[in-house]
């Protein structure tokens, strides 16, 4: 079971049928046994599927680190990090599809550069543009999570605009034609992407 598909009904614990006599609820006759422990996260991914997100995001990972180097900028930022793990391993959610990765950071880039203009290297002004972003990405219908990062790392950084959007640009199109060509790599690996706009 891959980590990005929700509990089956068939695994999903059935209602409590009656209190016990120290008044905690006692699973129904066909409730699954679960250890105390487990809680009600995901399973864990097969191994081959592991390894295989793993080693796609660490390789597009890479790639960005690379091409840094031939660029003499720094490209590989922690949001897009972030980004490769949702792509890589959680391919089927809302927030790694391709829509919500490139929109979603170029959104937290506007609010980024809005909110460093209004105060430039301001810890309150990234968090505040940290907020615009969530709201922009949900009411665009891109939600991205690391993009709020990414507004956050441009008022405390500052770049300059001209060559940090398109390398933003760029490596967010990155991460997802990678993401694409590794879906396909793996037979058995989650067809990325869900949809593409």
């Amino acid at each position: 079971m891959s980590t990005d598909t929700a509990l089956s009904p068939e695994t999903t614990p059935a209602a409590p049928t009656a209190p016990a006599a120290s008044g905690s609820a006692a699973p129904g006759p066909d409730a699954p046994r679960r250890p105390r422990m487990a809680g009600r996260a995901p399973a864990r991914p097969a191994p081959a599927a592991a390894v295989h997100g793993v080693s796609a995001a660490t390789a597009a990972l890479l790639g960005l680190v690379g091409l840094g180097a031939l660029l003499h900028e720094p490209v590989l930022i922690p949001p897009l990090a972030a980004s490769a793990a949702l792509v890589h391993c959680a391919p089927a959610l809302p927030l790694a599809q391709p829509r919500s990765v490139v929109v979603g950071h170029l959104l937290g880039a506007a609010a980024g550069y809005a909110a460093g203009a209004a105060a430039s290297g301001s810890a309150w002004a990234a968090a505040l543009a940290a907020g615009v972003t969530l709201a922009l990405t949900t009411l665009a219908r891109t939600p991205h999570s690391p993009a709020c990062a990414t507004s956050v790392v441009i008022v405390l950084q500052a770049p300059a605009p001209g060559r940090f959007v398109p390398l933003l640009l760029g490596s967010t199109i990155l991460l997802v034609l990678t993401a694409f060509a590794a879906s396909r790599v793996r037979r058995a690996a989650p067809r990325y992407p869900a949809y593409w706009w």
